[in-house]
C-alpha cells in the first residue's frame, strides 16, 4: 500500500484521480459525479483514508473488497472461509457492517432493512473502481444508512481516453483462481465512450466445503459534450457459496481440525455422519445508474443519478430434528418400534430455502457553489425499497401425508422510504482558518406485513409481524480547519441518529420495541506532510445513547434480542506515519489505541437457552469485537519495474459477546503478508505484471470472527453456568500467483 492509503487525510498524498491512460490530457474525466456530497477534502474537519485503483490493483487477487482495505487506519477484517473469498466483513473501530455506510458514486449499497453489506456480492468490484474513501465517525452527509462507525465511498471508474485491453488471471491455493477481462472503445467521435468487464472468481476455501463460484460484470457508456456529461452504468454479481457461517468450537476443532465446517452436517441412514452437499447460499444481484453532471458556470455545477438495484436469491440448509410444526407441517405417524399400533412423529431432519426478492431504486441530486472563500453544497435523496422474503420446505424424512411442492412456511414484505435533505458549506475565515457546517435532515418510514419464520407457541402459530415505523432524524456536523503549509489541525462535532434493523423488530417482544440510536462524535486531529517524513494522529471520543447492542436477553419467541442500553462509548488515539528517504523505499505505520465501553452491562442467561432468566450484572465492560491496539505496518520497495510490499497486522483481544468473557473471545494475533511484483514492457503490448502474493507468511494460527452464548442448568439446587463459542479459523501461509496484460 502506497503512503495515500496510510495517510489519506494528509492533502499531499489525498489523490483523486486515476487513469488507465498515461496521457491524462486523452483520459475523459467526470470527476466526483453524484458523490461530491460525500467526499470530504483536506478542510472537512474529519478522519479519513483515500485508496487509489493502483494501490488496490496490487493486491487485488480475488479478495473481497474488506481485505483490500485492511490496512487502513482502525480496520479489522473477517473472512468465513479463512481465505478472504466468499462471505468476509469489515469493521472500522468495531462498528460492524449494519454500522458502516457504504455507497458507490453516491447510491447506497447497504441492505435497506439489515444495514448489512454483502461484499459476496459484488466481487471484483475492485477492478472497476476509481478510488475508495473511507471516513473514520460520522463523517458527512450520506445517503442511506446511518455512518455509526465509518463510511465507505466507493467511485467507479471513467472510460479511458483511448482504447484499450486488459486482462488479468490468478491461481494459487486452495484452487483459488480469477480472471478478469477488461476493454474500452476509447473516445468515439470526440464525444461518446464506452467500457466493458467480465470476472470470475473461485476458491475451494481454507476451510471444509467453502466454496465459492462468483461471477460478475462491468459495464458502462458515456456521452461528454462540455459541460455535460451523461453516464449509463450496470454492474452486478452471482454468487453461490458453501456456507461455513457456523463456525466451530476449539473442542471440535482439537477433534475434526481447523477446517472443521458444521455446516450441512447430518446422521445419514447407516448412522454415518454425511454433509449435505447442496447446503449452498446463492444470489444474483444486477445494479443500474444514470449518473449525469452539468456545470452551468465556474462557480455552479448540478449533479444527479437515478438508480435502481434488483436483488434476488436464497439459501438453502439441511435441518436435522425440526419441529414439524414449526414449518406449518402436521405430525405423522408410523408403525412403532416393538411392532405394536403407531407412534407420532413430531420432529424430522428436513432441507429448508429461505429467500429474498429485493428492489430497491431512487434518484440523488447535489448542487455544488463555489466562489472566493465559499464552497457550498445543496441536496437530497429519496429512495424506496420493498422486499419480499419466504421460506420453503423441499423435502423431509419418510414424511407421511400430503406435501405442497417447495412448501411455503411463512412470507412477509418489508417496505422502507428513506428520504434526506442537507446543506454543506466550507467557508475560508482566513488564509489559514476555515468553518465547516453540514446541516442533513433524514426521513424514514418502515414497515414489516406478515409472518415470520418464527413459531410462536403462545399462539400456536407464525409470529405475525405489524411493524410502522417513522423517523425523523437531524443530524448537524460542525468544524474548524487549520492549514498552515505542512501543518494541518481540525476540531469537530458531529450527530449522527440510526433507525433499528430489521432484525431488531422482528426479534423483540412487543412491549420492548426498540428505539433509535444517537452518537455524537467528537474528532480532533493534527497532520503533517513533508517530503520524507508525514504524520497524523486524531482523536476520537464517540458517545452513543441507546445504543443497540446483545445482552442475551430471548423474545417470547426465543430469539436473540438487542436492546437499549443508555450509555456506552468509543474513545481512542489514531496514530499514522510515513518515512520516504529515498525514491525506491518507503516504511508506513498505523496504529488505533481504543476504549470501547458499554456502562453498567447487564447479561441475561436463561435456563436450557430458553426458560427462567437470571441476570448477571458485570458492571462496565468492553464492547465486543472491539479491540483496543491495531496496529498495521508495512515495508514497500519499488525500483525499475520491481514493487514489494511486506506487510504486518496486529490485533488484540476481541471479546465475542459484551459479557467480556475470556473464554468467549479471540487471541490476539499478528500476520505478515508479502506482495511482490515486477512489471515491464514486451513487444505488442503495453505492459505486463508478473505478481505473487503470500498471505500469512509465517503460518499464525489465529480465529478472525465467532459467536458466544450462554445457559444454565440446575444441579442440586444450585445453577450451573455453562457457556460456548465458535470460532472462524484462518487459513496457514497460502500463495497466489497472478498475471496481468494490457494492451
Amino acid at each position: 500500500m502506497a503512503m495515500a492509503a496510510l495517510l489519506g487525510a494528509c492533502p499531499a498524498v489525498s489523490s483523486q484521480t486515476v487513469s488507465h491512460d498515461t496521457d491524462s490530457t486523452a483520459t475523459v474525466r467526470l470527476d466526483e459525479v453524484a458523490v461530491v456530497a460525500q467526499r470530504a477534502d483536506d478542510k472537512t474537519p474529519i478522519a479519513f483514508t483515500n485508496v487509489t485503483a493502483e494501490q488496490l490493483s496490487n493486491s487485488n487477487t480475488g479478495q473481497d473488497i474488506p481485505y483490500l482495505l485492511k490496512l487502513t487506519p482502525s480496520v479489522v477484517t473477517t473472512s468465513d472461509a479463512g481465505t478472504g473469498i466468499g462471505y468476509s466483513s469489515i469493521r472500522v473501530r468495531g462498528s460492524d457492517a449494519s454500522r458502516i455506510n457504504v455507497t458507490a458514486n453516491g447510491v447506497p449499497i447497504n441492505n435497506s432493512e439489515s444495514h448489512s453489506v454483502y461484499w459476496v456480492n459484488m466481487p471484483d468490484l475492485a477492478s472497476s473502481l476509481r478510488d475508495i474513501q473511507i471516513q473514520r465517525g460520522v463523517g458527512t452527509s450520506t445517503n442511506g444508512a446511518g455512518a455509526f462507525g465509518a463510511s465507505i465511498n466507493m467511485v467507479t471508474s471513467t472510460p479511458a481516453g483511448k482504447s484499450y485491453g486488459e486482462f488479468d488471471g490468478t491461481y494459487g491455493s486452495y484452487n483459488t483462481h480469477k480472471e478478469t477481462v477488461k476493454a474500452g472503445t476509447g473516445l468515439v467521435n470526440g464525444h461518446w465512450a464506452a467500457e466493458m468487464r467480465l470476472s470470475n472468481i473461485g476458491t475451494d476455501g481454507y476451510i471444509d466445503r467453502a466454496s465459492s463460484d462468483l461471477w460478475s460484470y462491468f459495464a458502462q457508456a458515456g456521452y461528454y459534450d462540455g459541460p455535460t456529461s451523461i453516464r449509463l452504468l450496470a454492474f452486478g454479481g452471482k454468487e453461490r457459496t458453501y456456507m461455513a457461517w457456523d463456525y466451530a468450537s476449539k473442542e471440535d476443532m482439537e477433534k475434526y481440525g481447523r477446517r472443521y465446517n458444521p455446516c450441512g452436517q447430518y446422521t445419514a441412514a447407516d448412522g454415518k455422519t454425511a454433509y449435505y452437499p447442496d447446503q449452498y447460499d446463492n444470489y444474483i444481484t444486477h445494479n443500474f445508474q444514470l449518473i449525469g453532471k452539468h456545470s452551468f458556470s465556474g462557480s455552479l455545477t448540478l449533479d444527479a443519478a437515478l438508480h435502481f438495484t434488483k436483488g434476488d436469491g436464497y439459501y438453502e440448509q439441511y435441518k436435522t430434528k425440526r419441529t414439524l410444526v414449526e414449518y406449518g407441517l402436521t405430525p405423522f405417524e408410523i408403525p412403532a418400534a416393538d411392532g405394536q399400533g403407531t407412534e407420532k412423529v413430531k420432529k424430522s431432519d428436513l432441507i429448508r430455502l429461505k429467500k429474498m426478492d429485493n428492489d430497491f431504486g431512487g434518484g440523488l441530486f447535489n448542487l455544488t457553489y463555489r466562489r472566493g472563500p465559499l464552497t457550498a453544497v445543496g441536496g437530497g435523496a429519496l429512495n424506496f425499497y420493498f422486499g419480499r422474503h419466504f421460506g420453503q420446505v423441499s423435502w423431509i424424512r419418510n414424511y407421511v401425508g400430503p406435501l405442497d411442492p417447495l412448501h411455503e412456511y411463512y412470507r412477509n414484505n418489508g417496505r422502507k422510504a428513506d428520504g434526506n435533505i442537507y446543506v454543506r458549506a466550507n467557508y475560508d475565515l482566513s488564509a489559514k482558518f476555515s468553518a465547516y457546517a453540514d446541516m442533513q435532515y433524514r426521513y424514514i418510514r418502515y414497515s414489516i406485513r406478515g409472518v415470520s419464520d418464527t413459531y410462536d407457541w403462545n399462539t400456536e402459530a407464525m409470529q405475525r409481524l405489524d411493524v410502522l415505523n417513522t423517523y425523523n432524524f437531524f443530524n448537524p456536523k460542525l468544524g474548524v480547519n487549520y492549514t498552515d503549509g505542512a501543518h494541518r489541525a481540525y476540531l469537530s462535532w458531529s450527530v449522527g441518529h440510526k433507525e433499528p434493523t430489521r432484525d431488531n423488530f422482528i426479534d423483540s417482544a412487543p412491549d420492548r420495541q426498540p428505539k433509535a440510536e444517537t452518537l455524537n462524535d467528537y474528532e480532533l486531529g493534527y497532520n503533517y506532510t513533508g517530503r520524507v517524513f508525514s504524520g497524523a494522529v486524531n482523536l476520537y471520543y464517540m458517545d452513543y445513547k441507546d445504543q443497540l447492542v446483545a445482552t442475551g436477553q430471548l423474545s417470547d419467541t426465543g430469539n436473540p434480542v438487542s436492546e437499549n442500553v443508555p450509555h456506552s462509548y468509543r474513545a481512542g488515539i489514531e496514530l499514522q506515519a510515513a518515512v520516504k528517504p529515498v525514491k525506491w523505499f518507503e516504511w508506513m505505520i498505523n496504529a488505533t489505541f481504543s476504549r470501547n465501553r458499554i456502562k453498567d452491562f447487564v447479561e441475561y442467561i436463561y435456563e436450557d437457552e430458553w426458560t427462567n432468566p437470571i441476570t448477571i450484572n458485570h458492571g462496565d465492560t468492553r464492547i465486543s469485537f472491539s479491540p483496543d491496539v491495531i496496529l498495521n505496518n508495512a515495508f514497500t520497495f519499488q525500483a525499475s519495474g520491481f514493487d514489494a510490499s511486506l506487510q504486518s497486522s496486529y490485533v488484540s483481544r476481541q471479546y465475542l459477546s459484551n459479557a467480556e468473557i475470556k473464554e468467549q473471545s479471540l487471541d490476539p494475533y499478528f500476520v505478515t503478508n508479502l506482495i511482490a511484483g515486477y512489471t515491464f514492457k514486451p513487444a505488442g503490448l503495453e505492459s505486463m505484471r508478473i505478481g505473487l502474493m503470500v498471505n500469512n507468511l509465517f503460518s499464525e494460527k489465529y480465529e478472525n470472527n465467532g459467536y458466544a452464548g450462554a445457559g444454565y442448568y440446575v444441579d442440586g439446587g444450585e445453577k450451573v453456568i455453562y457457556r460456548y463459542a465458535g470460532f472462524a479459523a484462518q487459513a496457514p501461509i497460502n500463495v497466489l500467483g497472478s498475471i496481468t496484460l494490457k494492451f
